[in-house]
């Protein structure tokens, strides 16, 4: 926590920051000695135990930014704390700007992202300087509530939270219609001519009536208002309160303490009563199509299993999800879901894994295989390790992603939040305009005809179908990406799949299946003839790697029942091929420039090797004592999707690259089954980075596909990178996206749901303008009674997150081309 001294040294300041990467004293020294060099530092201690660096300095010269980017370029980092608030009390976007302002103002913080939709706040931090306590009361001081989005105990008891006030919202707008209904029905009669009971239309009934809708009913909204107007803001409670109050209390003088004729002057108490029961309608009808919108975090946490069956002390129990723990030995049976993540031991299955990629064929499953919780065993009963439970499992994990991607902003929503920050005063002024122009000008002393217009401007203007329009379409469209397998890891990454030009896809593992198998092994010169002992060389020297061709050649060496050794000595050479010491010789297996490189000869059998890559395979070279002994050929089957992927691609418009570092003629090969146009072939994995930014630097919006692992620095360096596989950990973070399933389609499907829900959220942020621009001046112009521009109000915030919605209809995949 940063600490000030109080007196004279009233700007000297203390601060402890957590340092990672200090290894022995020296790191420690070098860390003091250069914060200690800062100006305005006065003091500074770093303990290498416990990783913090504790500075003393004058607030007035210098700062925490300061002492992070000295500790930065020292080599070392200040690690940032990254939490979740969950709000309540916010009732517009001008409030979710305000609690946004205020926490990105406290020191410490880094950035402060406030979302409307999931009334929640993402922070990060720097614990040292702030704290979770400060970032809550900060909020609390701004009139708002505020805690721990951890403090929650289950979903459940959130979304049972939820449903309790909205059983709240719906009692308070029955009691607000129930007592406006008779108001409502004096208006319809002096508007048609029907007669009423005299004891209806007098004052003081209709007074009785109003002022509990107003102050029981309608205390939200002047409580809403007055911890705004306190902390400096305005937001929609400030709108809703002046406009009803000035026809409430306008109504209450002419009933009670007007000196002017008994009776004469209209009351407009069924215009207040009226304009809060629209209004609380309209936002419980909100409340209702944005619990909605969260279906898709729902389906999955429904997914998981409920109990476990495992295998303690002999003896089997069954056990609530919860309680399994990393090691158990846990049973499933036929039809059961999986519980958590784990290892098969004992027994084999199918396993439907359709809710996690997509694929609606079953999996089999035998001993060392690995099985993901919440999938569904359809055949067979088998024993597995449980790996990993609770919060680590790729079901929470999922749900963690797609909670964070709901939670995210969209760079687009930035313009909304502008606007809108400025929009509440500004109504204001606009509506005090309109009384003085009417009262003055227009209709002169006439001040019942301007203060309905002030009214009708002041309750036209919300601007929460402004504030709403952006994050409902991305909760919307996320949700129903992880549906889909596609997970989003935030809202920029939505916004910047619908602007993609181009894909450079991985060839081996994302269009092949990755898993390559041997099919030729041709002996030279002295060795033809000797197969055998040369698949027996082969599989020794590439034992030790973990390259998918090499495991494909170690395979069909171990077919032969006998045991393969590890080599005396092994050395990879990513991008060329294996060097090894195979029983005191050295062996070489790889490419034509490993051979090239280690002086060796391959020039005579070109022809060979270029017939075995015309036939898309990959072809390779074995040399024993500098010899080349043999011609070696892998091929990786094409995945059945891959070809109308690539289409779908094209016909979307978007340039498809195919990066490799197999050989031209291969990847040529390859590309021509499939339909890519652009081949890059022969590049290092170090170079993949280089070639997505010179498409780039081409003018195109790049999207890099691949394993998530392998290709991390290209995925890094593309506007959009896309990790294809099966959710692993390292491709999660790796990638701004991950699909899930092993089908390419997915990369056109992840863009078209991206251009839908970029569509939706124009829509939605044109109508909101729209409908802000339009409605203030024809309320201005005297056109609009309060009563309508209430319900127009309450309902444009509804329309939004309805149309939100549709995206819940759409269907981002195309059907499979016969």
């Amino acid at each position: 926590m940063t600490d000030s001294s109080g007196g004279d040294n009233a700007a000297v300041a203390k601060v402890t920051l957590p340092v990672s990467g200090m290894t022995c004293a020296a790191c420690s020294s070098r860390v003091e000695r250069g914060l200690r060099k800062l100006p305005g530092v006065t003091a500074c201690n770093v303990n290498l135990s416990m990783e913090k660096a504790t500075v003393e300095y004058d607030a007035s010269a210098t700062g925490v930014d300061r002492f992070v980017q000295k500790i930065a370029d020292l080599g070392y980092t200040v690690p940032a704390e990254r939490i979740e608030l969950a709000l309540g009390g916010m009732s517009c976007a001008a409030c979710a700007n305000r609690i946004e302002r205020k926490l990105n103002r406290l020191p410490g913080v880094i950035n402060a992202s406030v979302n409307l939709a999931t009334e929640k706040a993402v922070v990060e931090f720097y614990s040292g300087e702030v704290e979770a306590g400060d970032l809550i009361g900060a909020v609390v001081a701004l009139g708002f509530q505020a805690r721990l989005a951890e403090a929650v105990e289950s979903a459940d008891s959130e979304q049972e939270a939820r449903q309790q006030q909205l059983r709240r919202q719906w009692l308070l707008f029955g009691a607000s219609a129930t007592l406006s209904l008779p108001m409502l029905l004096v208006m319809i009669g002096e508007m048609t001519g029907l007669s009423l009971p005299a004891w209806l239309i007098a004052k003081q009934t209709q007074f009785l009536l109003a002022t509990p809708v107003q102050f029981g009913a309608g205390w939200s909204f002047y409580r809403g208002a007055w911890k705004a107007l306190k902390n400096g803001g305005a937001n929609m409670d400030v709108l809703v309160a002046l406009g009803t109050s000035a026809a409430y209390f306008y109504s209450v003088y002419f009933t009670f303490f007007s000196p002017a004729a008994h009776h004469t002057y209209h009351v407009y108490y069924e215009t207040s009563s009226i304009l809060i029961t629209l209004i609380l309608l309209g936002k419980t009808l909100e409340a209702v199509a944005k619990g909605r919108t969260s279906e898709a975090i729902k389906k999955l946490m429904g997914l998981q299993a409920k109990t476990a069956r495992v295998i303690r002390g002999g003896r089997e129990l069954d056990i609530p999800v919860e309680a399994v723990l990393a090691g158990d030995l846990v049973v499933v049976r036929p039809g059961e879901k999986i519980p958590v993540d784990g290892v098969v031991e004992e027994g084999a299955s199918a396993v439907d894994e359709s809710m996690l990629t997509g694929e609606s064929l079953p999996v089999d499953k035998q001993s060392g295989d690995t099985v993901i919780g919440a999938t569904l065993n359809k055949q067979g009963s088998f024993k597995f390790r449980a790996t990993k439970v609770g919060r680590d499992t790729a079901l929470a994990q999922i749900v963690r992603v797609v909670e964070e991607a709901q939670g995210s902003k969209a760079p687009i929503q930035r313009l909304a939040d502008t606007i809108s920050g400025y929009f509440v005063p500004v109504v204001v002024s606009l509506a005090v305009i309109t009384f003085f122009i009417w009262y003055f000008a227009v209709a002169p002393e006439n001040f019942t005809r301007a203060l309905l217009n002030f009214t009708a401007v002041l309750v036209i203007a919300c601007p929460c179908a402004l504030g709403l329009a952006t994050p409902t379409s991305i909760m919307v469209g996320t949700g129903k990406g992880a549906e889909k397998g596609i997970l989003f890891k935030g809202g920029e990454h939505l916004e910047n799949a619908h602007k993609v030009t181009a894909v450079i896809l991985d060839k081996t593992g994302t269009i092949t299946k990755g898993k390559p198998e041997l099919t030729d092994l041709i002996g030279l010169g002295g060795w033809a003839g000797r197969e055998a002992e040369l698949l027996t060389i082969a599989g020794r020297v590439e034992k030790p790697s973990e390259h998918p061709l090499a495991e494909a050649i170690v395979k069909k060496a171990s077919e032969s029942g006998s045991p393969i050794k590890d080599p005396e000595r092994f050395q990879a050479i990513p991008g060329h091929g294996v060097i090894a010491t195979v029983d005191g010789r050295k062996a070489l297996l790889g490419t034509r420039r490993l051979m090239a490189e280690q002086g060796l000869s391959y020039q005579e059998h070109e022809t060979l090797l270029e017939r075995l890559e015309n036939e898309g395979k990959t072809a390779m070279l074995l040399a024993l004592d500098s010899q080349v002994i043999a011609a070696i050929a892998v091929a990786d089957t094409v995945k059945e999707s891959s070809a109308q992927a690539i289409a779908e691609l094209k016909a979307m418009g978007i340039q498809v690259w195919m990066i490799t570092g197999d050989n031209r003629r291969t990847a040529e090969s390859i590309a021509q089954k499939t339909g890519v146009d652009h081949v890059i072939a022969e590049v290092l994995p170090e170079d993949k980075a280089r070639e997505v930014q010179k498409r780039k630097e081409e003018g195109h919006v790049v999207a890099m596909v691949g394993d998530g692992i392998n290709d991390a620095p290209a995925l890094a360096m593309a506007d959009v990178g896309m990790a294809i596989g099966t959710g692993a950990d390292v491709a999660m973070e790796a990638a701004d996206i991950t699909l899930m399933s092993g089908d390419l389609r997915a990369i056109a499907a992840a863009i078209r749901l991206s251009r839908a829900t970029m569509a939706n959220i124009r829509q939605n942020l044109f109508w909101a303008m729209i409908y802000n621009s339009l409605g203030i001046p024809v309320a201005a112009a005297g056109l609009l009674s309060p009563v309508i521009a209430g319900g127009a109000m309450a309902f444009s915030s509804v329309s939004v997150v309805m149309n939100a919605l549709r995206l819940r209809r759409f269907e981002p995949y195309r059907p499979e081309q016969p």
